[in-house]
């Protein structure tokens, strides 16, 4: 592995968002200004092929990553900010669990995506 993948890996690793190649290029030239967007976008095609990255699409045109090794976690994306918030939640999992087996199957993954707005605070609805 080259410095600057290095970097990028290193960038990656200490992400605790969901940067697109954009964000990623900006973290890495910070650590190496000889970074160009051309690598950043080679590294992360790379990385996305051996299985190191997962891809996420949220609807809002840009493709973001995270570390395909991190625990089982969903999303829910905030559709005003843009904010991606992780989260688990037991009885979501075991619902999951449920309905596949009651149509005859083993759940083996899945992704959810919850696309929200904030709500109202002080209004009964």
């Amino acid at each position: 592995m080259t410095g600057q993948r290095r970097i990028i890996a290193n960038v990656l690793e200490s992400s605790d968002d969901h940067p697109d190649v954009e964000e990623l290029y900006n973290r890495a030239s910070e650590r190496d200004a000889g970074i160009s967007i051309a690598t950043v976008y080679r590294t992360v095609k790379l990385f996305e092929e051996a299985g190191i990255l997962e891809k996420l699409e949220f609807g809002d045109g840009r493709a973001r990553y995270e570390d395909a090794d991190r625990e089982h976690h969903d999303h829910l994306i905030d559709m005003n900010s843009g904010e991606v918030i992780e989260f688990v939640d037991p009885e979501i999992e075991a619902l999951q669990e449920k309905i596949a087996a009651r149509l005859g199957y083993t759940l083996k993954g899945h992704k959810l995506e919850l696309y929200a707005v904030p709500a109202n605070r002080g209004k009964n609805d």
